[in-house]
């Protein structure tokens, strides 16, 4: 029995499980194709501040790596799960492009990594832009990985209107030597990206973000939406050129979107599917032999554990994917880039253990026990 804190004030008692899911690795998908974004392990002993370079422990980070591809998911690497842009900068983001491309080879498994302008500190006008995109695209190219093109902040302060967009966007296309994911990042993840497209109105950033893909679809392997609206997926996914695939972002409403209709499906590229590899995996191996009922059935009961980690203000759900990690034994401590793992409540935090404990996504339960019962401790919780 473990006695966890309540949002309201006071603790109550609650069981954890004893037995976790018994999920196995396995080769790769068949029926989706489907990316984890990835999380970075600091290095808890170094003498660091908030506002540092990012100190990564790397044998711990690509021990992760390993970790994804080993259940045959697709790693995506230096995106925003990686705590890019809120505390690893551009140098540590390409250390971490070239480290993990290079394990990748290694292992045989598949990553595409993140490019977006993050180098520039300060205002920029869209040449700074564009040159910035250009550095990081050659970079994610030189090591073999697909490139994942990131919405830029600079970009959404230098451009005046769609055609910003689609000029920057179109030169971008024409200089990638192949087919790219398209990054739609909502400003719930990332509020400087209000009004991205060149437009606050969802509708025209739509139709601006079709015409970058309509005059360019042989260099367009997918887009990834991440706007926490289904709806809005649907519609724009059926309005896809052939062979453009749209990779779910939807944290809130993803086992209905990878399932699709009757008039198509969306792949993923999802940061809940980095606690949820195993049983993700598991999900769509489900889906591969058809039987979706069974791929929702495994799928669905995750979705009030994502919800929560992805609650207001959503940017921060990267605080609980690393608690997830340190209690399932992918890490040795509650560190992260940035000082962010104080950027949850304690309340918050219990409430990702409890719902994770209950999903049986621990595969040591004790261990997971003992560690946040440890947690719990050092803020003071008498268990």
């Amino acid at each position: 029995m473990i006695r966890l804190p309540l949002t309201g004030g006071g603790v109550r008692a609650y069981e954890p499980r004893t037995e976790p899911l018994a999920l196995a690795t396995g080769g790769a998908l068949a029926s989706r194709t489907v990316f984890s974004a990835a999380h970075v392990v600091a290095d808890p002993y170094a003498d660091t501040t908030p506002d540092s370079p990012a100190v990564v422990d790397w044998d711990a980070t690509l021990a992760f790596r390993r970790h994804l591809w080993s259940h045959g998911l697709g790693v995506a690497e230096a995106m925003d799960t990686a705590q890019r842009g809120m505390g690893l900068d551009w140098t540590g983001a390409a250390e971490l492009i070239r480290r993990s491309a290079a394990e990748a080879k290694a292992v045989g498994g598949r990553v595409a990594c993140g490019v977006g302008t993050d180098q520039l500190t300060g205002p920029a006008d869209l040449a700074a832009v564009r040159k910035a995109y250009e550095e990081q695209l050659a970079l994610v190219e030189e090591t073999g990985s697909q490139a994942v093109v990131m919405a830029s902040r600079a970009l959404a302060a230098a451009a005046d209107g769609p055609d910003d967009y689609l000029d920057l966007y179109g030169h971008l296309l024409r200089q990638a030597s192949e087919p790219v994911i398209l990054h739609w990042l909502g400003p719930m993840f990332d509020p400087a990206l209000e009004g991205y497209w060149g437009s606050a109105d969802l509708d025209a950033a739509t139709e601006t973000f079709l015409d970058v893909i309509a005059a360019h679809p042989d260099k367009v392997d997918g887009i990834k939406v991440s706007l926490l609206d289904a709806r809005r997926e649907v519609e724009l996914r059926r309005r896809l050129p052939e062979g453009v695939r749209c990779y779910t972002g939807d944290d809130f409403h993803y086992p209905e979107l990878i399932a699709g209709d009757e008039q198509g499906f969306s792949h993923a590229l999802l940061g809940i599917f980095d606690p949820l590899a195993p049983l993700a995996a598991e999900a769509v191996r489900t889906l591969d032999t058809g039987d979706k009922a069974g791929f929702r059935a495994l799928l669905d009961p995750t979705v009030e554990l994502s919800r929560h980690l992805f609650e207001t203000p959503t940017r921060f759900y990267k605080t609980g994917v690393v608690l997830l990690a340190w209690l399932a034994g992918h890490q040795e401590h509650f560190t992260m880039v940035g000082g962010l793992q104080s950027a949850r409540s304690l309340p918050h935090l219990a409430r990702a253990y409890e719902l994770a404990d209950g999903l049986g996504l621990f595969p040591d339960p004790a261990l997971a026990e003992s560690r946040m019962r440890s947690l719990l401790t050092v803020y003071g919780v008498p268990q």
